[in-house]
């Protein structure tokens, strides 16, 4: 019975250490954010890289996640995900653009793919090993040992042979690494642009990883050694014609709002004003302030901070995307209507935004606003089918009208986007009953009742 046990304990130790990685890649539970400002900075960074890696066509999705730390890994051949740590501790555009090339090379060169075979090899190996550890625990017990002994000996073959197979497994991720290095140096060339980001953001990190890996096996990590990656990144890129060549000033400055919204945002009010102190006057800086601001709730300060960002550029979208979003958090969402309006003409195909005036229209009331709130919603809806948020408030609209199959079914949407497949089915069962059958809206709440929903 000890032998069955000491398996099947082992086993899953060895099943969790090889799939930890793919596990964390997983969408689910990853605390994403949406910005357009920062979305549309970041599908400019990110298009001429997947064009020259033949991904113009995939549709391939860049997420954001929230986190401090600087990273990015890609979850499988279509999304991308990125850090806000990276997005703010990156200094250039060049230093991100890197980062995305990088893993769109891990994408183009169909590594997780291959990573799902080294693993199920890996696994195999360990099951191997696994049954010569029983097979040795089984011969010291015939040969009269205790079960002390044969305990010893069959974990030590065990583990012993887990060592092996991590080895090769961590070998295997090791040249997929550089081998995505290679690529991105590649598509920055295609897209005349430099590799120089890449070897700064190496560098950043070497000295930080020498602190934590100086004394740990080269042959025990899934990514080389740092200085050895940095030589052979910077022989490869210092060939580059475009090795030199240095961000436009205008992408910089988007950079740098980039990394102010960010801080205004997700950092405590008083870091902000530590970061960027009254004494700055850059653009970026009073961004940054405006938005500390309104989240401290010193609203008067912020709406004349904006105001005043608004008048040096007035066809800004973000800013009065800004000033709306301030005000109806304030709880002034009549007055919110105006800029969030604005906001729309003046980009149109921001459909985050749209959702965000349809939100101001529901919640400003009246039967006009609802109508119009209709209209707005659905059209951001359309492009953004998963904004469980958006869904809601369209349930919302359609419910004041009195349009009780609508809300209905924009409901079982908004649960059907969360993940929350029962409530979904309930609210599209509901739907069903009150639309007329074979209408769109009907074969959509049908659409979410046939779907089946995958055993855990």
């Amino acid at each position: 019975m000890w032998k069955r046990s000491f398996i099947i304990a082992l086993g899953a130790l060895i099943v969790a250490t090889l799939i930890w990685s793919t596990r964390a890649e997983a969408q689910r539970g990853v605390p994403l954010i949406r910005d357009a400002e920062i979305e549309a900075l970041i599908r400019d960074y990110a298009e001429p890289i997947f064009q020259a890696a033949g991904l113009g066509g995939r549709n391939v999705g860049i997420y954001l996640v929230r986190s401090s730390s600087f990273n990015a890994f890609v979850a499988d051949g279509r999304r991308i995900f990125i850090n806000t740590g990276a997005l703010f501790q990156s200094d250039t555009p060049n230093q991100l653009i890197g980062v995305i090339a990088h893993e769109t090379g891990h994408i183009a060169g169909g590594h997780l793919a291959r990573l799902r075979e080294q693993i199920s090899r890996t696994r195999t190996a360990t099951l191997a090993t696994m049954l010569a550890g029983v097979a040795a625990a089984v011969a010291v017990g015939a040969a009269g040992g205790d079960a002390s002994t044969a305990a010893q000996v069959g974990q030590a073959t065990i583990l012993g042979g887990r060592s092996v197979a991590q080895r090769g497994f961590l070998a295997y991720r090791r040249a997929e690494e550089i081998a995505a290095d290679r690529s991105a140096v590649t598509y920055l060339n295609a897209t005349g642009q430099s590799a120089h980001g890449m070897i700064e953001t190496f560098e950043k990190f070497a000295g930080r990883a020498a602190l934590t890996t100086r004394y740990a096996d080269p042959y025990t990590r899934s990514h080389p050694v740092a200085r050895d990656r940095i030589g052979a990144l910077e022989r490869i890129a210092q060939a580059s014609p475009y090795f030199q060549r240095r961000d436009p000033p205008a992408l910089q400055v988007r950079h740098d709002m980039m990394r102010a919204k960010l801080s205004g945002f997700l950092d405590n009010p008083r870091t902000v004003l530590r970061r960027y102190p009254r004494s700055d006057n850059s653009l970026p800086a009073r961004y940054a302030r405006a938005i500390a601001r309104f989240r401290t709730a010193d609203i008067r300060s912020a709406i004349r901070e904006i105001d005043a960002l608004i008048r040096e550029q007035p066809r800004n979208p973000y800013f009065h995307e800004l000033k709306g979003q301030a005000l109806m958090e304030s709880g002034r969402a009549r007055e919110a209507l105006k800029p969030l309006r604005q906001a729309v003409q003046l980009a149109p195909n921001e459909n985050l935004i749209r959702i965000s005036y349809g939100q101001a229209l529901v919640a400003a009331g009246g039967q006009q606003n609802m109508s119009a709130a209709v209209g707005e919603l659905k059209r951001g809806l359309s492009r953004e089918p998963d904004h469980a948020a958006g869904w809601r408030q369209l349930a919302m609209a359609h419910g004041r009208l009195g349009q009780n199959g609508d809300a209905a079914l924009a409901s079982a949407r908004s649960y059907f986007a969360d993940g929350q497949m029962s409530l979904a089915k309930q609210q599209a069962k509901r739907a069903q009953a009150l639309l007329r059958r074979g209408s769109p809206g009907w074969l959509q709440a049908d659409d979410i009742l046939n779907v089946r929903t995958p055993r855990s």
